[in-house]
């Protein structure tokens, strides 16, 4: 890839807010720059949208709202259908976009526009599937009649670990129920977003249905959204500590919220199990995205008279992993998002060491410049270690020991979070006890990765509750409207 190939697809993609199908400065004709995480140099600046600004993104909203409602769901399906094709079609230039704003591999980039593109062929196909029902009064009396009907005006807040999956899980289904949007990216990666608002516009979306006001202070932008009453949902992935902030927003009129927080899945290996294939799968829900995911395997416990082995295994292979900036060929590891995100796995990896975990291979921070970190496989984890308690979200395998299954479930929900989870075994029996006691919202049993489109994506507990993706995903925003109908 070269240097000119990174400029042109850095300069083809609006740098403005988009609000009413119009590109436009901020308010104030402030900037927000974008910084490449693995040379930590300026890309670029992108307009640093300010509390009017969002106010007019939820004008345009409101004023589309009426007529993307009672736009027919067959053409919106197919506005959606086109979206689809007009991202695999332009995969690669979509693909360096990403790996230049959020430093994961190429590879990865291209998977996750492929993996982005599905949520909007899925929901193109739901926004025809939307129904009710009708039946008889249980007394005789009449009949009951349910329909679907959009929610209303939503506000979409997308985080920038996977900058165009996780906006197309919400805003693919949104659009399919009829509902318009306002989205607000994570100010590290708004690249990715504005080039796919560019998209939804080519493909036929009317102007208004959806807005997007990046900005470097999601407070300034979101607040004032939260105190007007046209605002009828808001779906959040982050953080556990900001969705809390965000539901306290939320619970002062009501607001319906879905939202996708943190996890700290464990990965229980049982001494049945496939050993080789174990670990195979642990590099999977390990390593995808540097580990920089919220269904990143963050716990291994491994039983005692295998943990050895697969301990040894896991670090041979992520040794091995070349580090470096996503671009360059034959790297599998990139950078970390920023300073700050590297800063807190070293001392995450330096607090478990010192309460005498082993470093098998890793460790430590990597080069000079650029926000990078070993791949890293610890042994021996003491309990109260802080990462057992703590999403690392990084290239780090935790392992720790057990002796009885009973005890292996005890650990795996030992968190006040619970969206996934992995179990390896081949015992079926053993496989539905643990799948059952386990306490998350998905479970991958014998498979390090659970993604897809057409599943229930979410989790329980601290991380969270509403689902993304699957026919219950549309669910989400829509409101059920009941009629009693005297006959």
């Amino acid at each position: 890839m070269t240097a000119a190939d990174e400029k042109r697809v850095v300069d083809a993609v609006p740098k403005g807010l988009f609000i009413g199908g119009k590109w436009r400065d901020s308010a104030v004709g402030a900037t927000l720059g974008v910084e490449d995480p693995s040379t930590e140099q300026s890309l670029c600046a992108v307009a640093d949208g300010t509390a009017e600004d969002a106010v007019a993104a939820l004008d345009a909203a409101c004023d589309a709202a009426e007529a993307w409602a009672a736009t027919p769901p067959r053409d919106r399906g197919e506005i959606l259908r086109r979206t689809y094709e007009l991202m695999n079609a332009r995969i690669d230039d979509l693909a360096l976009l990403m790996t230049l704003e959020m430093g994961k591999p190429l590879a990865e980039s291209r998977a996750e526009i492929a993996y982005a593109s599905d949520f909007i062929r899925w929901f193109s196909e739901q926004a025809v599937r939307i129904d009710g029902r009708y039946s008889m009064n249980p007394s005789g009396a009449g009949r009951l009649l349910t329909m679907k009907q959009p929610i209303g005006p939503c506000l979409l807040i997308t985080p920038w670990n996977f900058p165009t999956a996780m906006g197309t899980r919400k805003i693919g289904p949104a659009l399919a129920a009829g509902c318009t949007v306002v989205v607000k990216p994570a100010q590290q990666t708004p690249l990715s977003m504005l080039a796919l608002a560019e998209l939804l516009t080519e493909a036929g979306l009317p102007g208004g249905v959806l807005n997007v006001i990046t900005s470097s202070s999601a407070s300034r932008v979101t607040e004032p959204l939260f105190d007007d009453a046209r605002l009828r949902k808001m779906s959040f992935t982050g953080s556990t500590p900001v969705g809390k902030k965000l539901m306290a927003m939320a619970s002062k009129r009501l607001i319906k919220c879905s939202m996708e927080l943190g996890g700290n899945a464990p990965f229980v290996v049982f001494a049945d199990a496939d050993i080789e294939h174990a670990v195979d799968q642990a590099v999977i829900a390990k390593m995808r995205n540097g580990g920089e995911s919220c269904v990143a395997a963050n716990r291994f416990h491994v039983h005692e008279s295998v943990a050895e082995e697969f301990s040894a295994r896991l670090a041979e292979r992520l040794a091995a992993m070349p580090v470096g900036r996503g671009t360059d060929d034959g790297v599998l590891v990139g950078p970390l998002i920023d300073a700050t995100q590297r800063d807190k796995v070293a001392e995450l990896v330096d607090d478990a060491v010192g309460k005498g975990a082993g470093v098998l291979t890793g460790g430590k921070k990597v080069g000079d410049r650029g926000h990078f970190f070993a791949p890293t496989v610890l042994s021996g984890i003491a309990p109260g270690t802080e990462l057992l308690r703590e999403e690392i979200f990084g290239p780090v395998a935790a392992v720790a020991t057990f002796a009885t299954d009973d005890e292996a479930i005890a650990a795996a929900n030992n968190t006040e979070y619970g969206l996934v989870g992995y179990v390896f075994t081949k015992d079926i029996g053993r496989a539905f006890r643990v799948t059952e006691a386990l306490e998350v919202g998905m479970l991958g049993l014998n498979r390090g990765l659970v993604s897809n489109a057409a599943a229930p994506f979410g989790g329980i507990k601290e991380s969270g509750f509403g689902r993304e993706g699957g026919p219950e995903g549309i669910e989400e925003y829509l409101a059920t409207k009941y009629v009693a109908l005297d006959l």
